[in-house]
């Protein structure tokens, strides 16, 4: 049985596709540590004093996979950490190394729904509509409306009535006009005319007018009809009944324009983890951190791939005998070793994480803060 082995010795060419991908090949720190990186593979495995049955293109590949996963990590961090600052950015040069700058566009965009039922902003449309109230007609069928401008009555959603009396500070009147003091000449001969004579040109306290307001506001609502409507499925009945001919408005909404999910947009922006700008990462400039979880990763790699091999041929004859080949521990072993560098990089991107590190901000500040209550206070004497 001729099972190949690992020479001893490789060198990498960065145009002979050795690589699957050859994400990488052009990198020179890339050059520079894939033979290296394979050295170390080998002997970890056992070689020299155990045959290695992988190729240096086998190993090549698990440095490769090594690389881009550890990219992965990361910049999937990344993408947790900003995505609410993210989404909506226009997909242009890739994000690689680039400080991303906290921003409220996703926030405030998630708050517009809010604003638009509110009717204080948002993207969804207020529309207008008037109908025509007749003398001593109460109910009036705005279905009805709605279907002579083609609208589907289930579609129409009221949101305002504009029926209600004029504010109290209008219909206030000066108790002493008309009584010899005076107060409407006075206000004719200042220029201020045109203005209620219970209007108080001296500045009093805010508390004063609102008690007037507050007393006149009572007083109608005692002693005279109060204008008001109900409004039932589209129904409206108004309150008092009309005394004459008049138009009444209204503002609504189209509840088909609430539902819709899609939001227009320019050119091709970021709408999921998918498609935000992250490349492979630049291996020069991953740090001695990160080339060493790449090391210990590509072993794993490499360990599970020799695993796989040996399972294929797991006896082997020798003189007067035969032997089993340890594929089973070695896969064991290469599954718990990917599992525990992926789990060890996660803790520590979570370390650094922008939640983690104000945390940490806080509390040191809170210790700094303890530390300085027990400084002397210095007492100053004249």
């Amino acid at each position: 049985m001729n099972i190949p082995i690992w020479p001893g010795s490789s060198s990498f060419d960065s145009g002979s596709g050795e690589t699957p991908f050859g994400f990488y090949d052009n990198d020179i720190d890339f050059q520079s540590d894939i033979d290296k990186v394979t050295v170390f593979v080998t002997r970890r495995l056992g070689y020299p004093i155990t045959e290695t049955e992988l190729q240096e293109i086998n190993i090549y590949t698990c440095f490769e996979e090594a690389v881009t996963t550890y990219g992965n990590e990361v910049y999937l961090w990344k993408i947790e950490n900003d995505y609410l600052s993210l989404e909506s950015s226009p997909i242009s040069t890739p994000l690689n190394n680039q400080l991303i700058s906290p921003n409220m566009g996703m926030v405030i965009r998630i708050s517009e729904q809010y604003g638009s039922e509110a009717g204080t902003g948002g993207k969804l449309e207020y529309y207008t509509g008037s109908i025509s109230l007749t003398q001593s007609i109460q109910d009036y069928d705005l279905e009805t409306w709605a279907t002579t401008l083609g609208i589907s009555s289930r579609d129409m959603e009221i949101k305002r009535i504009f029926f209600q009396e004029n504010p109290a500070i209008i219909r206030f009147f000066d108790p002493y006009a008309g009584t010899g003091t005076g107060v409407q000449s006075l206000l004719e001969s200042f220029g201020f005319g045109n203005f209620s004579p219970g209007i108080n040109f001296l500045l009093m306290p805010i508390s004063y007018d609102i008690q007037k307001l507050q007393a006149i506001e009572l007083n109608d609502q005692v002693r005279k009809s109060s204008f008001s409507f109900e409004l039932k499925n589209n129904k409206l009945k108004i309150f008092p009944i009309p005394i004459k001919d008049g138009t009444l408005h209204f503002e609504y909404v189209l509840k088909s324009e609430r539902s819709q999910v899609i939001t227009p947009t320019s050119g091709s922006v970021v709408t999921d983890i998918s498609n935000v700008p992250y490349d492979n990462p630049s291996y020069a400039t991953i740090n001695s951190i990160g080339r060493s979880w790449i090391y210990r990763y590509t072993l794993a790699l490499a360990k599970e791939t020799l695993g796989y091999i040996r399972g294929k041929y797991q006896t082997v004859p020798i003189p007067g005998s035969e032997t089993t080949l340890n594929h089973s521990d070695l896969l064991s072993s290469a599954k718990d070793e990917k599992d525990k560098l992926l789990e060890n990089l996660r803790e520590m991107l979570e370390k650094v994480s922008r939640k983690a590190q104000l945390e940490k901000r806080s509390l040191e500040t809170d210790y700094l803060q303890k530390e300085l209550s027990n400084v002397p206070l210095t007492i100053y004497v004249k």
